[in-house]
């Protein structure tokens, strides 16, 4: 299977994409095949069943609010933050909701959105259960959705089919739709040195498949508005975080000490605080549920822009830089991440960490080598380098929330990044260990690793965090 661009960066809100904006999407999608059915107008009531990770951190993720925005019709990509949380007040209180916006349906918190904590779904951690009732309590229709990571979602059928197609089939059904369909790194490294195109080259081609250049271009760029947009708004709000661990914003604070020279710190190393203060802006920004781009997921949303923003402002031609170099940087960043897609997997629940921050450190690497002019092989060594040293990385946040330690990761994954980046460049890009074989190892770590330490908010610092 090949993927678009906008499958690896997709805009939505805070604070996860496998739990908000995936379940938002999963119902929106369940009220579209009603529609289509023609039974949305006979609905009086709809139970949304949630299993497995979506239970059990799906409150401190906010999938009980997704589910909701999903019911009145809303999607990620165009929900307005600032007006949610009245809305689902509004809901709870009233008991009614206006479903699809188009006809009024009970609708009570309590009963209608359950949370199976001891079930897990076979299929994978993120599973989602939806029912839609008539007046007379019988069942118009179901189907079972999974929330793959990134905001990807599959229905049961779909998710079968890709568990059980072999890469075979799959390779041939890309062939005749994507001029560089490619399945792996060295696949990925052929093509480049067969054709003589860069990563970026290569995406690009693929990518026009789906879109004319145009379409492309100004999706891409708009990628990077909304990247940077959440950098400045997360730099200058301040006040405690939602979720009850009283967490305090701190982009604002390390932005000003970054900032001035002569502060706490010498300023030998400004850049990088001030990589830090970006990458924690933009998580902060999604740890109160406002606008960002899954870079590949919301809990790693903060390495991309953050390592983005260190080139465009600190490179040695950042008074040159164009959205040519952006376009660039974002095309080879979402080539590295089709490979993790393909091959292991993006969401936490099933890698831990490494499958979020560790894949946003490994495109970050890989784009911020391609605008500094890196051979493909040394973006490809630089991919390797930083997701090498990420491997093994747990997803364990405490109370359920993406704030500790999520939002301080995003700052660690930056700098590696920037340092992946720079290790790869000052070598030709040969190298022991391939990318192939680190993206396997991830994958054989997540399956290795215990439930708990995956999402489920059931191990690490999620249980041995103790709140006085």
């Amino acid at each position: 299977m090949n993927y678009s661009v906008f499958e690896v960066f997709r805009i939505g809100i805070g604070p996860s994409s496998s739990h908000t904006v995936g379940p938002m999407s999963a119902v929106n999608r369940f009220l579209i095949e009603l529609d289509a059915r023609h039974l949305i107008k006979q609905v009086f009531r709809v139970k949304v069943h949630l299993y497995g990770s979506l239970a059990l951190t799906g409150i401190g993720h906010g999938t009980d609010t997704a589910v909701i925005l999903g019911l009145l019709g809303e999607v990620p990509q165009t929900v307005d933050p600032a007006k949610i949380a009245p809305l689902i007040a509004d809901i709870k209180d009233a008991q009614l909701l206006p479903l699809m916006g188009k006809h009024e349906i009970a609708f009570e918190y309590a009963k209608d959105i359950i949370f199976h904590h001891a079930k897990s779904l076979a299929e994978h951690p993120n599973g989602m259960l939806l029912e839609a009732f008539g007046a007379d309590k019988e069942l118009l229709y179901a189907n079972t959705y999974f929330s793959i990571g990134g905001g990807a979602v599959l229905d049961l059928a779909e998710i079968t089919a890709s568990k059980t197609q072999s890469k075979v089939a799959q390779k041939e059904m890309q062939v005749d739709k994507h001029p560089y369909a490619f399945n792996s790194a060295t696949e990925l490294l052929g093509l480049g040195q067969e054709n003589g195109l860069s990563i970026a080259e290569i995406v690009w081609q693929n990518e026009l498949q789906y879109q004319d250049a145009a379409a492309t271009r100004a999706h891409l760029l708009k990628i990077w508005a909304v990247m940077n947009s959440s950098i400045e708004r997360g730099l200058y709000a301040e006040g405690m975080l939602p979720g009850g661990l009283k967490v305090k914003r701190r982009a604002a604070s390390l932005y000003r000490q970054s900032s001035v020279f002569g502060g706490k710190l010498t300023a030998d190393f400004q850049a990088m605080d001030l990589v830090s203060a970006f990458a924690i802006a933009v998580n902060e920004e999604n740890a109160c549920g406002g606008r960002v781009v899954t870079a590949p997921t919301n809990g790693s949303a903060g390495v991309i822009p953050a390592v983005l923003a260190y080139y465009t402002r600190f490179s040695r031609n950042s008074d040159s830089i164009k959205d040519d170099d952006i376009v660039k940087f974002l095309l080879t960043a979402a080539g590295i991440g089709m490979l993790y897609k393909k091959n292991a997997s993006i969401s936490a629940a099933e890698m831990g960490c490494q499958g979020e921050i560790g894949v946003s450190c490994s495109m970050a690497a890989a784009g911020l080598a391609a605008v500094l002019g890196a051979t493909n092989a040394q973006i490809e060594n630089a991919a390797e380098i930083a997701m090498e040293h990420n491997l093994g990385m747990t997803c364990d946040p405490i109370g359920g929330l993406v704030q500790v330690p999520c939002i301080e990761r995003n700052s660690m994954g930056a700098i590696k990044a920037i340092n992946a980046a720079r290790l790869a460049m000052m070598d030709d890009g040969a190298h022991l260990v391939s990318l192939d074989a680190v993206i396997e190892t991830m994958r054989q770590t997540g399956v290795d690793m215990q439930s708990k330490y995956r999402e489920t908010a059931l191990g690490g610092l999620a249980v041995n965090f103790v709140e006085c």
